[in-house]
């Protein structure tokens, strides 16, 4: 029992066991908004990155020829604090989705949790996480 919410364990994909040290850091940069926080977030972000980690992924497509906004979620509770629209997910590696950002010129970054603890990853901030240069 976490978060007001009833979970199962084993239900939990072991992609996403950790992720929520990726939401307490957004958590924290929401409270202070700082070169610092932000700094510590990313390096939580390329940390869980290193470890394997997992995010869901949902694409939503554009709309009145805007970008094409590619959503992360960190869990599954994240996901459904939603819209209510039921979006088409998967899960992948938080590397790929980074790496998949960079190569699609449409998308501007990634918004990771976009419904409560969120960050925009704009692809400079991506290019940071990978260790590549900006």
């Amino acid at each position: 029992y976490r978060n007001g919410a009833f979970m199962d364990n084993n239900k939990i994909d072991e992609g996403l066991q950790g992720n929520e040290k990726i939401e307490t850091a957004i958590a924290a940069l929401q409270q202070e908004a700082s070169e610092e926080m932000l700094a510590h977030t990313l390096t939580v972000i390329r940390r869980r990155m290193k470890e394997g980690g997992q995010f869901i992924i949902a694409v939503e497509p554009p709309t009145g020829g805007g970008q094409m906004q590619i959503q992360a979620f960190t869990s599954f509770e994240e996901e459904l604090k939603g819209s209510g629209s039921v979006m088409s997910t998967f899960l992948t590696g938080i590397e790929q989705a980074f790496r998949a950002v960079l190569a699609a010129e449409e998308t501007k970054g990634i918004i990771v949790n976009p419904w409560n603890r969120t960050i925009m990853l704009d692809k400079n901030l991506i290019r940071i996480i990978l260790g590549e240069p900006a």
